[in-house]
């Protein structure tokens, strides 16, 4: 089978500890090439990771280059721009999140897409934990009956690598683009995307004077359910908190640990499958599972996962977070 021949384009953090080490792994990928404005950091990631050209333009690479799809690792800021010309070249493409600063940037993206034709992943990586495709099949099932509440949250610090993310021309804000639009992804998709009918906000700057860096988000669903997503970069705790908590009429679940009970007989039991790897190993995995996805789209051998349209509707459900959090209230959908 012919490898599919892949460009990145942004050489950062993302990129090189988790995008390229993961492509490294998969045997029906090449990476041909990659691009990044600072030569010096273009030049040494493709040496070392073998790559055997490397840009500083990304508009020449995608001139030069005969590739069948492109891996967007840049800045929040240049995902719109990028995108869109990696489309017009007709290349399938990969869009770390999010997909962009704002929802109007988001639409554009998906415009494009619509007009090139060409195939469009968002970065969603943890839709593609072992541990919560388990809980999201056992929710599907009904195993947990109706769900009418799901608690998430993520509580770690900012890396030195990212400290873009605290200027909001570059990142389009701060905790919640970074963390928070994980949770709420992955809230909506264990629940079958359900439509928002009110979103409230508070969020919090103590360490940062651009951006957020905590934030605290209620959302009621038309269906009636409810969702809370808590993140920061600043709580004072131990150690990293990720988690997801799901709420239904016949039971509950959890992520990380995964934890599974049900009513049965008048008593709860643990219904939880087997053995699941360590936290470290379940992110790990999540990357290899998510782009090994994109390729197998790429190939046609399945639909996309994550797509852009699903994006578009996730950033304006942002812009409605910070919306309620700039004016200090409550935020109704039409």
């Amino acid at each position: 089978m012919e490898k599919i021949k892949i460009g990145i384009i942004g050489a950062g953090w993302a990129a090189q500890v988790f995008h390229l080490p993961t492509y490294a792994k998969l045997p029906e990928a090449s990476v041909m090439c990659v691009c990044d404005k600072d030569k010096s950091r273009a030049r040494a990631v493709s040496e070392k990771f073998g790559i055997k050209k490397f840009y500083t333009d990304y508009l020449e690479m995608l001139a030069v280059e005969e590739l069948d799809a492109v891996d967007i690792c840049t800045t929040t800021a240049a995902h719109k721009e990028v995108a869109i010309a990696c489309l017009e070249a007709k290349k399938d493409i990969f869009v770390e999140k999010p997909v962009a600063r704002k929802y109007s940037e988001a639409v554009s993206v998906a415009e494009a897409a619509k007009k090139s034709k060409c195939k469009v992943m968002i970065g969603m990586n943890s839709r593609f934990r072992p541990d919560t495709m388990i809980l999201r099949s056992f929710i599907e099932s009904g195993d947990v009956g109706k769900v009418f509440y799901v608690k998430t949250g993520w509580l770690k610090k900012l890396i030195d690598e990212l400290v873009w993310m605290k200027y909001k021309d570059k990142s389009g804000g701060g905790v919640f683009l970074d963390l928070g639009i994980v949770m709420l992804d992955l809230a909506l998709w264990m629940t079958g995307f359900p439509e928002v009918q009110r979103v409230s906000t508070a969020n919090y700057s103590h360490k940062t004077n651009d951006v957020e860096d905590s934030s605290a988000v209620f959302l009621s669903m038309k269906n009636g359910s409810t969702i809370t997503v808590e993140v920061s970069w600043n709580f004072y705790i131990e150690h990293e908190l990720f988690y997801c908590n799901v709420y239904g009429e016949k039971g509950s679940a959890k992520i990380n640990p995964l934890r599974i009970h049900k009513e049965m007989h008048g008593s709860v039991v643990n219904v939880t499958p087997g053995v699941i790897d360590d936290s470290s190993n379940l992110f790990r995995r999540s990357y290899e599972n998510e782009l090994k996805h994109f390729l197998g789209a790429v190939r046609g051998i399945h639909p996309l996962i994550s797509t852009v349209d699903e994006a578009v509707q996730r950033m304006k459900i942002v812009d409605a977070i910070y919306k309620s959090a700039e004016r200090k209230k409550e935020i109704s959908f039409k």
